[in-house]
């Protein structure tokens, strides 16, 4: 038990962080054997942190809807969300094409070779879309963790409760506990973290080595760069806007960031992100329950906004084809309105790509070339979709007076257990 505690003395980022760093020389040291040995210690952690995603939501959105007294502040504070949601969409857009011209990451790139197990991802109609969102059967839903019918079922029981008042006090109390229960749940389980970072990038780094990267090395940089310039310039610009700290958001959101990258999985980073932004950043939690899984499910600032930008300029310079005004007009509403409607859809990030390209007249092959290397451009990606999934909470909290300003001030950064539970 001794032991265990000086574990949990060590904050969790540099848990992570260590975790990280002895993956990666794992990787490195061993090769191809690393993705044999270690990727099931990476599949265990993914699974447990799926497993708790699905009951998490459903009894926190229950337990938000009853909270915040009703359909009319819901759906206030929803539109808020979403027109965040957008806002930050296009401004991703704007940055991954600015940073795709200037650097030109396919200028000079020759002899690319098609993916032997690349087809065309089939785009879903707008009405696919909405009919989705709609549960023939809750309980499938839940099973089969369809968060965006978890989420709308989840918004309905909670209406109920709220418009039965005082008939259904003792339920609305149940659902509160069962809520606590799953966070406390969730704590114990993001304990598994640094295991599972040892675990997925060992083998990713096992796996990949730089020879696959560096025929694309530059189109890898142009995003990463992409992303990192997004995070710091155009969400620490919203955040001292809204007279906030960007570096106190940075420390506070890092851990459900660092999840983000390691996993990459908006829905694996869901439950860490959720409890960084109420407790590390001080958003009511019964806001944060609706906004963050809303969130993990259609903000994808990485893989909707600036990856297909990116991936239009890249395509568009392997080809020699020279981009309009119109062009460049097209992938940022596709690349918005494609983030919304692909919502849910299995493979995002390939589906937006296909959907951006398509509607801006640029040939699909060129998604051929890039998706062998795929799962390394997923982890910028990702980490860059929780953190707007986290940041649009805190800048509606902000605006709405949902925000604990002493919480956000705060220096904590924990997410899992404290001592008082080891």
């Amino acid at each position: 038990m001794n032991l265990l505690s000086r574990w949990l003395r060590i904050p969790f980022w540099q848990r992570v962080v260590g975790a990280f760093v002895l993956g990666a020389l794992a990787g490195w040291a061993l090769g191809e054997p690393a993705a044999t040995w270690f990727q099931p210690l990476g599949t265990a952690y993914v699974t447990l942190i799926k497993m708790i995603a699905t009951p998490l939501v459903f009894f926190a959105v229950i337990n938000a809807v009853a909270s915040l007294h009703g359909q009319q502040s819901v759906a206030a504070l929803g539109g808020r969300t979403f027109a965040w949601f957008a806002l930050t969409a296009a401004l991703a857009v704007a940055v991954g094409l600015s940073v795709a011209l200037l650097i030109g990451p396919g200028q000079g790139v020759t002899g690319l070779s098609l993916a032997s197990d690349y087809t065309v991802r089939e785009v879903p109609t707008v009405v696919q879309v909405l009919l989705d969102v709609l549960p023939a059967n809750p309980f499938k839903a839940l099973a089969e963790g369809k968060i965006l019918q978890v989420i709308f079922f989840a918004g309905l029981v909670g209406f109920a409760l709220v418009k039965l008042g005082e008939k259904t006090a003792s339920l609305r109390k149940l659902a509160g506990e069962a809520s606590a229960v799953m966070v406390q749940v969730t704590r114990f389980v993001l304990e598994v973290t640094p295991i599972g970072t040892f675990g997925l990038i060992a083998a990713l780094v096992g796996h990949f080595g730089f020879g696959q990267l560096l025929p694309l090395g530059t189109y890898v940089f142009t995003l990463f760069l992409a992303c990192g310039l997004h995070i710091v310039f155009v969400y620490g610009g919203l955040l001292l806007a809204h007279g906030l700290n960007p570096i106190k958001f940075l420390r506070g959101a890092w851990p459900g960031m660092q999840v983000g990258f390691v996993a990459s999985s908006s829905l694996a980073a869901m439950p860490v992100a959720l409890r960084s932004v109420v407790h590390n950043l001080g958003v009511k939690s019964e806001y944060a329950a609706f906004a963050v899984p809303l969130g993990a499910t259609i903000k994808m600032d990485g893989c909707g906004a600036i990856y297909p930008a990116v991936t239009s300029v890249f395509v568009a310079q392997y080809f020699g084809i020279d981009l309009s005004l119109s062009q460049y007009f097209t992938i940022l509403l596709a690349s918005v309105l494609g983030s919304f409607g692909t919502a849910g859809v299995p493979g995002t990030a390939i589906v937006m790509v296909t959907l951006v390209l398509s509607a801006a007249g640029l040939p699909l092959e060129g998604i051929g070339y890039i998706i062998a290397i795929d799962r390394v451009l997923d982890m910028v990606r990702t980490m860059t979709n929780v953190t707007g999934q986290m940041l649009v909470p805190v800048l509606v909290a902000k605006e709405t007076g949902l925000l604990d300003q002493a919480v956000y001030d705060s220096d904590e950064n924990e997410v899992g257990l404290g001592e008082a539970d080891a």
